[in-house]
């Protein structure tokens, strides 16, 4: 990691922030870090890099929100999230990092895109119907296991499912936040066992910490403050054009 330019530093920190951000007031702008990891390391190493940066980001999440979780509607996506995970992982055992790469890259892609379309279903809330049953959360949450364990990026996934299902605000934040500090721990073992948490990637995320922090901080402050359509339109667009990079 001592080989990597100023700019990559800099990069990296500005994903560090927002991960903090993403995790206590801007979920939206939680696909922005995913993409600026595989583009500045290769890419199996980039997702666990992140990862252990989301699980700092997750202790904040849960201080804020803890309480208000819904703990029936996890138990219901349990069985097919692990699924998706062990999916995942073995995708990620074979794959190289071009593979990865492309595959992340499609990923983002496809998690903007669902982004996109679950905000014009949510302008058309009055007329949709709660998305209810076994099959609902078994999709959600097979998509949401794979997408989390290759890319970090099941956010949109989740937020489309807990909108379908008319959560509220604070159930929503609150079910979020224990969902994804499972998950995340879940995944360590995983991706320790294939070697990609080496003492190059534990010491460039002791560095990046500190920001985390104190971008967690920051969102906690900016929570009733700032306008987020102007920053998801921000977050949308540059992912965008780092999803396009790495796929080409």
């Amino acid at each position: 990691m001592t080989e990597l330019l100023p700019w990559a530093w800099v990069a990296l920190g500005i994903a560090a922030v927002t991960v903090g951000l993403a995790k206590t007031a801007i979920p939206g702008g939680g696909i922005l870090p995913v993409a600026i990891f595989a583009t500045v390391l290769p890419a199996r190493t980039s997702t666990a890099a992140l990862l252990l940066l989301l699980i700092v980001g997750d202790v904040f999440a849960l201080i804020a929100y803890r309480r208000h979780a819904h703990w029936p509607s996890l138990l219901r996506l349990a069985p097919a999230v692990l699924v998706g995970l062990l999916a995942g992982f073995a995708f990620l055992a074979v794959g190289d990092d071009a593979i990865v790469r492309r595959a992340i890259a499609i990923i983002l892609l496809a998690m903007i895109a669902v982004t996109l379309w679950r905000r014009w279903r949510q302008r058309r809330a009055d007329a949709a119907p709660a998305a209810h049953g076994i099959i609902a959360a078994s999709g959600y949450g097979a998509l949401a296991g794979f997408t989390t364990m290759v890319a970090n990026a099941a956010g949109p996934v989740m937020s489309m499912y807990f909108l379908a299902m008319r959560t509220p605000v604070q159930v929503f934040l609150g079910t979020s936040a224990w969902f994804f500090a499972i998950v995340n721990l879940f995944k360590v073992p995983f991706l320790a066992g294939i070697g990609l948490f080496d003492g190059q990637v534990l010491l460039m995320d002791a560095a990046l910490v500190p920001l985390v922090v104190a971008g967690a901080f920051a969102g906690l402050w900016l929570a009733r403050r700032m306008k987020q359509q102007v920053f998801d339109r921000m977050v949308i667009g540059l992912t965008i054009v780092g999803a396009v990079y790495l796929l080409f």
